[in-house]
Order: structure tokens, then C-alpha cells, then sequence
């Protein structure tokens, strides 16, 4: 029988492939896109998803270990710098590795403490889990609409 945190895990994992699925092609060009007079380019969304994963990990799940200036979170629009894919694809399967990591480290009992911030006030970390479950899959839809539909 699997463990609470095996199974959340292989949730996660399966509707994280709605966003890394999308990495695979992508251009420099593509992270420039834009969706009309939308502020976000395919570029900041990618970073935005990293930098949250990584938040996460660290506000969340109190991994130490993670060092995370959240450009995309604290500058709250885009930049313009996020323009290089390979850095982009390493800083989220980094975010990823990271995430997944304290996450696996997470008893039965850990799922049902609870964790407050000033984003989504106070949640079990089960519940606080499916925030960024469902962050990264909101992100990923925009995400392939931008790049479907988007100009430079």
C-alpha cells in the first residue's frame, strides 16, 4: 500500500507533465511571445512556475536548503529578461528537483499540519500541496495558449 506522500507525489508529477511537456520545443523566440496586450511573455511564466516551486518548497515544506529570489513574485510583472531557454528548462528542473525532494521526505501525519502564509492563509500542507498543484497546471494552460497564439 502506498504512503499518502507516494501518492501525492505521483499526482503532482503526472500534472506537472501539462507544463514540462511544453519545454520540450521551445525557442528562444518562443519566450518572447505575448497574448495581445497580456503583460507576461511564455519566458515569465516559465520563471514564475520555478520561483513559486521554489517558495514552496522552502516557505512550505521548510527546506533550509533552498536559496530563492522570486524575481516574477516580487517584481510582479515581466521583465523582459527571461529570453534564455536552456537557463529557464535548468531553473525548473531544479524548482522541480527541489520540490520533489522535501516533499518525499513528508510522513502521513506531516500532510495534516498546517501552514499559514499570507497568500492562502492557514492550510494543512495537504491542502497548501494543491495550491501548487493547481498553480503550475493554471500556469501551464496560459502557458501553451500564449505560445500558440502569441506574437514577439
Amino acid at each position: 500500500m502506498k504512503t499518502k506522500t507516494e501518492i501525492l507525489l505521483e499526482l503532482w508529477i503526472e500534472s506537472r507533465t501539462r507544463f514540462t511537456n511544453q519545454l520540450e520545443n521551445l525557442t528562444e523566440n518562443d519566450l518572447q511571445k505575448k497574448l495581445g496586450y497580456c503583460p507576461n511573455s511564455v519566458g515569465f511564466v516559465i520563471r514564475h512556475i520555478g520561483d513559486v516551486e521554489l517558495l514552496f518548497a522552502k516557505n512550505i515544506f521548510g527546506d533550509s536548503t533552498v536559496k530563492v529570489t522570486a524575481k516574477t513574485v516580487i517584481e510582479k510583472r515581466d521583465t523582459g529578461e527571461w529570453t534564455d531557454v536552456e537557463s529557464l528548462k535548468n531553473y525548473v528542473a531544479e524548482s522541480f528537483k527541489k520540490l520533489k525532494s522535501i516533499v518525499g521526505k513528508q510522513t502521513d501525519e506531516d500532510w495534516e499540519t498546517t501552514v499559514t502564509t499570507k497568500e492562502f492563509g492557514t492550510k494543512t500542507k495537504a491542502e497548501a500541496f494543491g495550491r501548487i498543484v493547481s498553480h503550475t497546471a493554471y500556469h501551464a494552460g496560459q502557458l501553451a495558449i500564449i505560445n500558440k497564439y502569441g506574437t514577439i
